[in-house]
């Protein structure tokens, strides 16, 4: 996938989309709510911001990933869950207020936060081969193609509520399909290195869902928060922004191979959860439990 107007104009453009239907789920009482229950939010930005970081790094190491692929694991790490943990949340009963709320600040600060990580990735497995990058290049492309929509969709949606609620799920939907389509266009593109490291990739991707998903159950638990809003945390934390991910790799740094572990990732991530809907659907606590519990 070298340059093109895929990789130059069409995914960041679809990025900018997808990010503006999450705008238009948003309002300022979302942020409210990050002030009237603070503990939720900040468990979530511990999980997401500091100790996911932390459990990649280790998930690198541990699997002994080559050096694209670990930068691309890293990445992952970097970028917040998107639109897909807020449809999972949804689907789990779980805190969809909670969710949207953690999105959005957590894609707010990725703006400062992912840079540095990225860069940090770079320095540690694929210095004597690391593709030239800008940190301030990342911290724009993330700024134009993530925060502006977001703000762009939230003020959409305080002049036009009606179009706004029913456009929503029209951009959920276009955001899915894109996934499909990116993730197809990246396993064409890096095949050898795809088919060389799968399982290895597979595993590792998968591991980091489940450990952060076990992660968020945990920090919710320690806090003391209600069944639902741990679930929430452990889909927050648990599942990545794969889109995000693949832009920053294409688009932003032109490294479609550190694109690889988000593309895999996209696939695995599903599996955990769909374990999570399972159980709080069929065995967990929350199928017993009222909505405000």
């Amino acid at each position: 996938m070298t340059d093109s107007i895929i990789t130059q104009l069409l995914l960041p453009l679809s990025l900018a989309v997808i990010m503006f239907g999450m705008g238009l789920s948003l309002t300022g009482r979302d942020f409210l709510r990050l002030w009237q229950t603070p503990k939720p939010i900040l468990l979530g930005m511990l999980g997401q911001l500091v100790l996911l970081p932390m459990v990649a790094l280790a998930v690198c190491w541990l699997f002994a990933l080559p050096p694209a692929l670990a930068v691309g694991v890293m990445i992952l790490s970097a970028c917040p869950g998107g639109t897909t943990s807020n449809l999972i949340s949804h689907l789990a009963k779980a805190n969809l207020a909670l969710s949207v709320s953690l999105t959005a600040l957590s894609t707010l600060i990725c703006v400062f936060t992912t840079p540095f990580i990225i860069n940090l990735a770079v320095e540690l497995f694929a210095s004597e081969a690391a593709t030239e990058f800008s940190l301030l290049t990342v911290a724009l492309g993330l700024l134009a193609f993530s925060l502006l929509p977001i703000l762009l969709g939230m003020a959409v949606r305080a002049k036009w509520r009606d179009w706004a609620l029913t456009a929503e799920p029209l951009f959920n939907r276009f955001g899915v399909v894109f996934l499909l389509v990116l993730i197809v266009s990246v396993i064409i593109q890096e095949w050898t290195m795809l088919v060389a490291y799968f399982d290895r990739v597979f595993w590792a991707t998968l591991a980091l869902n489940l450990a952060c998903a076990a992660l968020g159950l945990g920090l919710g638990r320690l806090g003391g928060l209600n069944a639902r809003d741990t679930l929430t945390l452990a889909i927050e934390i648990g599942m990545q922004n794969s889109t995000m991910a693949m832009l920053i790799a294409i688009s932003l740094m032109g490294a479609p191979d550190y694109a690889i572990a988000a593309g895999i990732y996209s696939i695995a991530m599903y599996l955990g959860a769909s374990a999570l809907v399972a159980y709080s659907r069929s065995w967990g606590p929350l199928r017993r439990a009222p909505v405000g519990e």
